[in-house]
């Protein structure tokens, strides 16, 4: 049998050279594309237009690969809804709840622990000062069984102090860890849910809306020209903008409407008890009420007219459509950009 040599051994110098040279491309190939898209350059872009790009979600770079072969724009629209609509954020996002209630248990146990713990040991020290009591009186032999149990006494004691210690420090890092869950479920411009809140918001909704037997819609608005209002005031003014429009959808905001900032300039409703027909009333009478508004730049002084959103409305039809209803919002909404925008459209 014919003996084979073995592959010739890259020299680590240039094994480096060359990962060196990959990066460099890929940094390049995202650059390109930012660019021939006029996207803006943002974390969430970059890491969407990186990771499809790369290869590193299979999924992602054929959604990528088949938009660009269609001849399709390649917009911050079309981004976000390719972000929106990622399986993986989702499990992503359940990881880190799943986590957050690990860690919170884990607390309350140690807790729990640290109670009995301290209830145990205060119940011995009573019994062994009633037995100290008891035979305080006996001659010298007793007398060194005395001192020992002293000693006990305050070795107890200072158990008990470090318990106590302990305890407080438990309770103080679980207060701190509900802020920190309050905190993550809060989108910090417009101080509304953000969009792990509203995941996680959405499961609750749809299996009691089953359950229940009680209609549920979801809605996906979006600021209409943001990216103009942005490329034209700058982006002090588009976030006075996102803070005007979540003022006005947080005002609808009770027991049967839920509003969350989703990414970006589009926010995400839910309508508890809602067919499709009283909910696209719902949603077109907030529109209605934004688009009186007038907007003025602080700077200039001027006015820069009226800020309008459209939006899209999906009802959903069961305990497994939840994503799809998701997709149909999405497509009403693009429908209503179509059509011109300042309006809402229900698939």
């Amino acid at each position: 049998m014919m003996k084979m040599d073995p592959p010739p051994k890259v020299p680590e110098a240039k094994a480096d050279s060359r990962a060196q040279q990959a990066r460099s491309d890929l940094f390049a190939q995202i650059s390109e594309f930012m660019i021939r898209h006029d996207l803006d350059i943002t974390g969430t872009n970059l890491s969407a237009v990186g990771t499809a790009l790369s290869g590193a979600n299979a999924a992602l770079a054929k959604a990528f690969a088949a938009r660009e072969l269609s001849g399709d724009p390649v917009d911050q629209r079309w981004i976000n809804t390719v972000i929106r609509l990622d399986p993986e954020t989702g499990e992503r996002i359940s990881e880190l709840d799943v986590l957050m209630d690990k860690m919170e248990y884990a607390m309350m146990r140690f807790a729990a622990t640290a109670r009995a713990a301290a209830t145990e040991t205060l119940e011995q020290r009573g019994a062994l000062d009633a037995t100290i009591q008891k035979i305080s009186d006996p001659g010298a032999e007793v007398f060194q069984v005395i001192a020992l149990s002293k000693a006990m006494l305050e070795r107890i004691e200072g158990i008990e102090k470090a318990m106590e210690r302990s305890q407080a420090e438990s309770d103080a890092l679980r207060a701190d860890l509900a802020k920190a869950r309050i905190e993550a479920d809060i989108d910090h411009l417009t101080r509304l849910p953000n969009r792990r809140a509203f995941e996680r918001r959405l499961d609750a909704a749809t299996r009691d809306a089953v359950r229940e037997g009680t209609p549920l819609c979801v809605a996906f608005c979006d600021v209409d020209h943001f990216k103009a209002i942005n490329d034209t005031h700058g982006h002090d003014v588009g976030d006075r903008v996102l803070v005007a429009i979540a003022g006005t959808l947080n005002r609808s905001a009770n027991d049967e409407c839920f509003v969350a900032r989703h990414g970006g300039e589009e926010f995400a409703v839910l309508l508890f008890g809602f067919d499709k027909e009283t909910a696209w009333r719902k949603l077109d009478a907030i529109r209605r009420e934004q688009a009186r508004k007038r907007m003025v730049n602080r700077e200039s002084g001027k006015p820069f007219g009226k800020v309008t959103f459209s939006g899209g409305i999906a009802e959903i039809a069961g305990p497994d459509d939840a994503r799809t209803a998701l997709r149909r919002a999405d497509e009403a909404l693009y429908a209503a950009k179509q059509q011109g925008r300042n309006r809402i459209v229900a698939h």
